[in-house]
């Protein structure tokens, strides 16, 4: 037997899908076709390397073995170590002597490609990332024609290899951050990934701070106008989701999706979103501090309205709050990990009990009922739960502070925020820009939408190599 077929029986002992077929030919010699049958199209098989051996009309041999391998993309190995790579990934091994040569055959595994289910949009393309890296890789591509794109491949993971792309323009993006994000994953020592989420954590620190600093995506669309401003993207094997980086806590609150509507409809509801952020944050340690210390800021007419509503209610106003933030929260949990046809029953059901029930008990005022009710329709503006997370964060301290100090524990929580939020960054980038340091350019291209005609250059955060989207 040959000495390679025998080694790779034994490295794959027991693994029962892995089929060896043995072709004797002229002079004693044999050739051997192997294969992992659960990733790999035997039908491939069949058509690109049976068919074209069997019906050989002159002697095949060593030297015009390739010539009968039809597959469309075919390796000769020279390192024998590689053939477990070649193996595991789909493809099927040709060993003819010393000759060993690799031919892609991978099964069809991965889902067709779907419509956005987390980032859907009324406007714009519908396509999303799957988990198949040439299609994600394709998707990208079929937007972006141009040879100036560039792709490198990294291959993570001592158990898993998997593929990873790094995606950028060669004439926008800056060098240093293409060679910063390249040894990052060189310095990455790990059993395996599965997950983009995963290659996130391990690029950029997991416990570091509480914000997201990589962007993760499922729109095509998103990923190719990141990548015209001077951004980077990796695309993981394995998973729908393509990262984006370096992000900034502006990217979260107005989405590139806002561009498919006229500039001077969606800075309204580029300025209301934001409002709505500080009001998720702020808006139950406002009611604290004004309800506790501060009733002097409270009309006379309102406080005693507010006195006479707290009558009989058995909690002091602050434990009254955790406990309706406690429940809002576990509702929303519930609603995002139960399938979509129980969404609906539990949130009639968290209104009934949340809203008449606790009432006409007395465990809870009306007013508090509001104020949790504005805080959450609110926060479900944002859609990233990272961001929800750190949103959060930092509704608690403003409560914690505002129940201890009244409005000025709540000035306190908020200069907390802006210090928290202005010394975080991503790939060292600052994580509040364009507002800390100001930028003009990714100002208009996030925070207020400028008309398409006058979008014409990128942020000097991103690029200092080609400024401008037109020649000048």
């Amino acid at each position: 037997m040959n000495p390679i077929v025998k080694r790779l029986k034994e490295e794959f002992s027991k693994n029962p899908d892995l089929i060896i077929k043995e072709i004797p030919l002229q002079l004693f010699n044999s050739l051997y076709v192997i294969y992992l049958e659960t990733v790999t199209g035997s039908d491939k098989v069949n058509d690109y390397i049976l068919k074209n051996i069997i019906n050989a009309k002159k002697e095949i041999n060593s030297h015009n073995l390739k010539a009968y391998l039809a597959g469309p993309n075919t390796v000769e190995i020279k390192n024998y170590d590689q053939i477990e790579f070649y193996l595991t990934n789909g493809f099927t091994i040709i060993i003819l002597k010393n000759k060993v040569f690799s031919i892609e055959t991978k099964a069809d595994l991965t889902r067709s490609i779907g419509t956005n289910e987390v980032e859907t949009a009324i406007n714009g393309p519908k396509d999303s990332f799957t988990e198949n890296y040439q299609t994600n890789i394709g998707l990208i591509k079929r937007r972006i024609k141009t040879s100036t794109l560039k792709i490198e491949n990294k291959i993570i993971g001592r158990k898993t290899n998997t593929q990873v792309g790094i995606v950028y323009f060669e004439d926008i993006a800056k060098p240093d951050l293409v060679e910063k994000i390249n040894k990052k994953l060189d310095n990455i020592d790990i059993d395996g990934i599965v997950d983009s989420s995963s290659l996130a954590f391990l690029l950029d620190g997991e416990n570091t701070n509480i914000y997201p600093t990589v962007f993760q995506t499922e729109r095509p669309d998103l990923v190719a106008t990141s990548l015209m401003e001077g951004k980077i993207a990796l695309v993981v094997d394995t998973s729908p989701f393509v990262l984006i980086v370096p992000t900034f806590f502006i990217d979260f609150i107005h989405p590139t999706i806002d561009n498919y509507n006229k500039s001077i409809n969606v800075n309204f509801i580029k300025i209301l979103r934001l409002f709505a952020f500080f009001i998720s944050v702020l808006t139950p340690a406002i009611y604290i501090a004004l309800i506790n210390y501060n009733q002097e800021a409270i009309p006379t007419t309102l406080l005693i309205n507010f006195a006479i509503q707290r009558d009989g209610v058995p909690f002091p106003a602050i434990i009254e709050m955790i406990i309706m933030l406690v429940i809002c929260e576990l509702l929303k949990e519930s609603d995002l990990r139960f399938p979509s046809t129980y969404g609906s029953a539990i949130s009639i059901l968290g209104a009934i009990i949340i809203g008449e029930a606790s009432v006409n008990a007395g465990l809870v005022t009306p007013i508090m009922i509001i104020i949790v009710a504005i805080t959450f329709i609110s926060s479900l503006i944002f859609t990233n739960t990272e961001m929800g997370n750190a949103i959060r964060y930092f509704r608690v301290i403003a409560l914690i502070s505002a129940a201890i100090f009244g409005l000025y524990g709540l000035a306190l929580a908020f200069l907390y925020f802006l210090i928290y939020t202005i010394t975080t960054t991503s790939f060292d980038y600052p994580y509040f820009a364009p507002f800390v340091p100001f930028d003009k350019s990714y100002f208009l291209d996030t925070v207020l939408k400028q008309s398409l005609k006058k979008d014409n250059k990128r942020s000097k955060l991103f690029t200092n190599i080609n400024n401008y989207k037109e020649d000048k």
